[in-house]
C-alpha cells in the first residue's frame, strides 16, 4: 500500500479493517436511568480536574440501554457523570463508563475521550420497576432501581438537560509511554427527540471494586431519578482545553 493510500484510508485501526466506522452515530430509543445522588465533596473535588469546577456535592449514575445505533450495534453502559461548569456554562464531567461492546468502547476512547471499560451492565423492566445493574467480571457493582412510570416528567426540562455541554479529559500517551495527548474535550448530544420521561422512588447500591471504584462516591442521600426513552445523534468534539499546551 502506498503512502498517498495510507493517508487517504486512515481513520482508525486496524487500517484496513477499522474497529468502528465513522460518525454521525444516531441512537434510536435510547433509554436512560439517571439516579442523582449525594455524596462526599472532599472526594468529588478530589477527581474532578480543574478548569471545571464544582456547584454541589452531586452525581448522576446512569444506566444507558442502547437497542439500535449506527456503527456501535446493541449495547448497554453505566457510569458515572459529575454535574461541573466550565467557563460559566453548566454541563457534566464523565468521571467512568463501562460497557459490553468493543467498537464503542474503542471508538468512544479515541475519537472524544470517554473513560470506558469493558464490564457487564444491563439496564431492563422487573415487573413494577426499572433495575440497572453493573457486573465487573463475577462481581455486582452497583445496582439501582426505580418505580416503573410513576409520574411524567417536564419534557421541556428533560430535552434541555440532555442539550447540555459534555466534558471528558481525554488521554492518549506517546509510544514511549509519556503523554501525548491530554485535553478537556467538549461534545454535545444533537437532534435529540425525547420520546418520553418519568420520574419516581428511586434507590442505588455501589460495592467497593478495585478496577470499577464506583463506591469511592458514596451515596449519602437520593436527590432524583429519571427515566427517559429518546432519539438523539452524538455530536463529535472538540478541545477546549490543552493541559499540555
Amino acid at each position: 500500500m502506498k503512502e498517498s493510500e495510507v493517508r487517504a484510508r486512515a481513520f482508525a485501526m486496524p487500517l484496513t479493517n477499522p474497529a468502528y466506522p465513522p460518525g454521525p452515530y444516531r441512537f434510536r430509543d435510547r433509554e436512560f436511568l439517571i439516579i442523582t445522588y449525594r455524596t462526599d465533596p472532599e472526594r468529588l473535588r478530589a477527581v474532578v480536574p480543574e478548569p471545571l469546577e464544582l456547584d454541589e456535592p452531586l452525581v448522576r449514575y446512569e444506566f444507558i440501554r442502547m437497542p439500535d445505533s449506527t456503527g456501535f450495534g446493541d449495547y448497554t453502559e453505566t457510569g458515572q457523570v459529575i454535574p461541573v461548569s466550565f467557563r460559566g456554562r453548566k454541563g457534566g464531567y464523565t468521571l467512568c463508563m463501562f460497557l459490553n461492546d468493543h467498537p464503542p468502547i474503542a471508538g468512544g476512547r479515541e475519537l472524544w475521550g470517554f473513560p470506558k471499560k469493558l464490564a457487564s451492565p444491563t439496564l431492563r423492566a422487573e415487573i413494577d420497576m426499572l433495575v440497572g445493574t453493573l457486573d465487573y467480571g463475577p462481581v455486582r457493582v452497583a445496582t439501582g432501581t426505580m418505580g416503573y412510570k410513576h409520574r411524567e416528567a417536564d419534557l421541556a426540562a428533560v430535552t434541555a438537560a440532555l442539550s447540555a455541554p459534555n466534558y471528558l479529559l481525554k488521554i492518549i500517551p506517546h509510544v514511549d509511554g509519556t503523554p501525548r495527548i491530554c485535553e478537556l474535550v467538549e461534545y454535545y448530544l444533537e437532534d435529540i427527540a425525547v420520546k418520553g420521561a418519568w420520574t419516581g422512588p428511586a434507590a442505588l447500591s455501589l460495592t467497593p471494586h478495585a478496577l470499577a471504584p464506583v463506591a469511592e462516591l458514596p451515596v449519602l442521600e437520593i436527590v432524583s431519578a429519571l427515566h427517559i426513552v429518546s432519539d438523539l445523534t452524538l455530536g463529535l468534539g472538540k478541545v477546549v482545553y490543552d493541559y499540555l499546551g
